[in-house]
């Protein structure tokens, strides 16, 4: 491998560390900002400049979030036993939506109120899409990780691991569907194709979009951010329990296939 190969290889791996810390239960306050800090200063690194440059920024969210994606932390159902003894089902379901609605308000928190601070200062909005893209990416990640442990609980585990299993929980985020195991198209040669990057993108685009609306003064965009996200990751837990639930009852119902299908 090249050193420039192997450059990028490293500032992946970190930046993928950054985010699974991110998507942790329970994070302090003053560690959700550092580490968001730290994703803003690797997002630059990575190629989005301080400009206000919203396409940069989507193309960045789109290749990062796949990238990430198998570096998020999905417990299996034994795992969440042990770290919620006593919860199974819904109980369970909905301890790991509380949590998740908390962590991407955490974000939209610390995003949010850097984000206004901003326009009290100069140079204003010029690193506000950075840090709107990053705070974007880790509110996904987080979800990411929701999506991949909900289809757990309700007993429809997602691939093992490898690009596989990143397909189906980036598309089953993106869809907002659970994903089907006995759809065909799931394998190992399958590859997350221009529908579902596009799928990928509209729905970032919408998120990216809303968190715009963040930006404000005397930081009412912390307030106004994690409320949005709150209310966000809590309808897509929604939508996708609803979907899970119907796979697991066999009921017929639209179903979003994986590429390749």
């Amino acid at each position: 491998m090249s050193e420039h190969g192997e450059r990028a290889e490293d500032g992946t791996d970190e930046l993928g560390k950054t985010v699974a810390a991110l998507t942790a239960d329970d994070i302090e306050p003053a560690k959700r900002r550092q580490l968001l800090g730290r994703l803003v200063g690797q997002a630059r690194a990575r190629g989005i400049g301080d400009l206000f440059k919203p396409r940069a920024a989507l193309r960045w969210m789109v290749d990062t979030v796949a990238e990430i994606a198998p570096h998020v932390p999905v417990r299996d159902l034994a795992t969440l036993r042990r770290h919620f003894p006593g919860l199974e089902g819904e109980e369970l379901a909905d301890r790991l939506v509380r949590n998740a609605s908390r962590a991407t308000a955490g974000v939209g928190a610390a995003g949010g109120g850097a984000s206004a601070v901003q326009w009290t200062v100069t140079p204003s909005l010029l690193s506000a899409p950075v840090l709107l893209a990053a705070e974007t990416v880790a509110v996904v990640a987080v979800e990411l990780k929701l999506t991949g442990e909900l289809h757990e609980v309700y007993g429809a585990p997602l691939p093992a691991g490898g690009t596989e299993r990143t397909i189906a929980l980036v598309q089953a985020w993106a869809s907002q569907r659970g994903v089907n195991p006995m759809m065909p198209g799931v394998g190992v040669g399958a590859v997350l194709g221009t529908a579902a990057r596009n799928e990928l993108r509209e729905t970032l685009l919408k998120r990216f979009g809303r968190n715009l609306t963040t930006l404000g003064p005397f930081l009412t965009g912390a307030a106004v951010a994690s409320y949005l996200n709150r209310r966000a990751t809590r309808t897509l837990a929604e939508q996708l329990r609803v979907d899970l639930r119907r796979q697991r009852r066999g009921l017929p119902g639209e179903r979003t296939a994986l590429p390749g299908s």
